[in-house]
């Protein structure tokens, strides 16, 4: 890798956590789980970076929203909100970016497919989350399931459909103007 691109990698790197970091606090209370758009934008970058940079800006944004950072959803930060009811969700968001991104770099230009691709690897945090979920709070695993998985079913399919729609678009036009690689 030339030092041109290293330089831009870690730019590139740089600016999705950033907007993980943007992105991320905005949030809807509905439950033990909020409504927020880091899913979102994971999926989005998967389109745009490649896995592993999309992982690292995970890492760096876990990182500085348990520091104490106010970048998780509702404006919070800290080792609690790790520990506390979402932070299976936000812990599983990693592996679905490593795996996904790794699935969706073959096939990102067949939308169909990566709906698919995007749907199956949410379950990941998903389950992890319902896991954590109904160990913090004592809830049993159907009433977790029930409270963070039930009501972002069709959400996050939501999200998925608008990022494998615009995803690609993006990365097209981004690459026609020497941003980033098509």
């Amino acid at each position: 890798m030339t030092e041109k691109n290293n330089i831009r990698s870690i730019t590139e790197t740089a600016l999705m956590a950033a907007a993980l970091c943007i992105l991320g606090p905005l949030s809807i209370p509905i439950g033990p789980v909020p409504i927020s758009l880091t899913n979102f934008t994971i999926y989005l970058f998967m389109y745009l970076l490649d896995t592993k940079q999309v992982s690292i800006a995970y890492l760096v944004y876990l990182l500085l929203g348990l520091v104490g950072l106010p970048v998780f959803s509702g404006y919070t930060g800290g080792v609690p909100k790790l520990f506390g009811p979402t932070g299976g969700y936000l812990i599983g968001f990693l592996p679905m970016a490593v795996i996904g991104g790794i699935a969706l770099q073959k096939i990102r230009q067949n939308r169909a497919m990566s709906v698919l691709v995007l749907e199956a690897v949410t379950w990941i945090p998903y389950l992890l989350g319902t896991a954590w979920l109904s160990y913090s709070t004592k809830m049993t695993f159907a009433a977790a399931f029930a409270a963070g998985v039930i009501p972002f079913i069709l959400i996050d399919l939501a999200k998925i459909v608008v990022c494998a729609v615009v995803g690609p678009a993006i990365r097209v036009r981004i690459a026609r103007v020497g941003v980033a690689s098509s």
